[in-house]
């Protein structure tokens, strides 16, 4: 008998895990665990948190659908293992989960692994959020080094994902085989009431948000994604972060029609993020590299507030706020606003978005900061800080993003709406050279 265990793969279609248990032709325990790790100081009530509980309702409900057995546990995912194991007395042979690439992620399945090697039972580790694989890409490149700069990588990519394509799996749940048994959990690993509380399950179904977005809009993408206010996205984010929808079958999906290039450069941009987070040493420490003790918080607050004065960044922070959504071209340009014109480290932002945002994934988040904080080996170049007011003004002339999320400035005239109102927290053009010389010492700063 094997054991499944759910993490960010939060759907019952095309997982590889399932083509894998099908293949093995036995019977096989699925479990969700509620990791407090992941859900402490009150991040369950949080945008991001919110997303995972009701997508992790609806992977219940999906099973039961199914007529098949999910198992739900709260506790340390070793922990819970363990107590699995004990209970099934030896038949469990091994343990199939899909890989993460996070540090947390990693410690976690070294502790699963300790467990399984105590209980003399495999721990099989399958890769299911990455479009290509790792090691057939690095062969393909024959490359010892691993790519730095995207632009050079997304040429390789192309070719790679053309020559050997990855596409989407017809397994379903239905097609496992289940075991139906019974699993009477002690307390403390009973999913806390104020957890199930509210979760209601996303009915949304995001093969028809998919198949609506490439009918209606994929073609309009590459021209019109910057147009946050006029132009509407695929909505699908949420479901990617939690990986309640495969992203083999969104590219496949793309790949039917004319004009994706632009599309599928972004999920290209996704697996480049997790590529990094594999190879490159300092992905997750370069808070470490580099001398950040020139910065300070003294305006985090406000940013976080939406009370910087500079009317597009506090809109976006509004929506933010209430919502958990934020347009891309505003996630990078409060990012800047945050790091470059405030001044302020990037691991703030970076931890206050990791809260906030319904669609967060820690790989995806960490590389859009340290891009826009000009740090690591893919970044804007330190003297590159965005104006919010010609963005605001290039991308949403008549200010209606700005009406809609600041009413209280819903009267102004498309020319005044932009500016930055009287008592702004900074001076746009006084910041913006600030923050370029104390950028400059900072790279400089880099430990070898």
């Amino acid at each position: 008998m094997k054991l499944f265990i759910h993490r960010k793969d939060l759907r019952t279609d095309d997982l590889t895990a399932f083509d894998y248990l099908r293949e093995q032709e036995e019977e096989s325990v699925h479990v969700l665990i509620y990791d407090p790790f992941l859900l402490r100081q009150g991040r369950e009530k949080e945008h991001s948190g919110v997303n995972f509980r009701r997508h992790a309702a609806r992977l219940g409900e999906q099973y039961r659908e199914s007529k098949q057995k999910l198992h739900v546990a709260y506790g340390k995912p070793a922990e819970v293992v363990d107590f699995i194991l004990n209970q099934f007395k030896g038949d469990i042979t091994e343990i199939v989960v899909h890989r993460d690439m996070t540090p947390y992620a990693m410690e976690r399945d070294r502790g699963i692994r300790k467990v399984s090697e105590a209980h003399d039972v495999t721990f099989t580790q399958l890769t299911d959020h990455l479009l290509m694989d790792l090691n057939g890409f690095t062969n393909f490149t024959g490359k010892s080094e691993p790519y730095k700069v995207f632009a050079a990588f997304h040429r390789r990519w192309v070719e790679f994902m053309n020559e050997h394509p990855n596409p989407p799996s017809a397994a379903t749940v239905a097609d496992v085989k289940v075991s139906d048994c019974q699993i009477e959990w002690p307390e403390q690993m009973q999913i806390p009431q104020e957890l199930l509380e509210g979760s209601v399950s996303d009915n949304e179904e995001p093969h028809l948000l998919l198949d609506q977005f490439v009918v209606n809009r994929m073609a309009e993408y590459g021209e019109h994604r910057d147009e946050y206010e006029a132009y509407e996205p695929s909505h699908l984010s949420s479901y990617v972060a939690v990986g309640a929808v495969s992203i083999r079958k969104m590219y496949d999906a793309a790949n039917r029609v004319a004009e994706a290039e632009e599309w599928i450069r972004q999920l290209c941009f996704r697996d480049f993020y997790l590529y990094r987070a594999v190879y490159e040493s300092h992905y997750f420490t370069y808070e470490k590299v580099y001398d950040l003790s020139a910065l300070h918080e003294a305006h985090f607050e406000r940013w976080c507030k939406a009370e910087t004065g500079i009317p597009i960044i506090d809109a976006a922070m509004t929506e933010l706020n209430e919502t958990g959504h934020m347009p891309n071209r505003l996630r990078i340009l409060t990012a800047m606003f945050l790091t470059k014109n405030l001044q302020c480290p990037f691991t703030l932002g970076e931890a206050y978005f990791r809260r906030k945002l319904s669609d967060y994934d820690n790989i995806q988040n960490r590389g859009n900061w340290l891009w826009c904080a000009s740090l690591g080996e893919n970044a804007a170049p330190y003297f590159r800080v965005n104006n919010p007011v010609t963005q605001s003004e290039k991308y949403d002339p008549q200010g209606d993003y700005i009406r809609r999320w600041l009413p209280v400035l819903k009267d102004l005239h498309s020319k005044d709406i932009h500016q930055p109102r009287k008592d702004a927290i900074v001076d746009l053009k006084a910041s913006r050279q600030a923050a370029i010389d104390v950028y400059k010492q900072i790279l400089a700063s880099r430990k070898k």
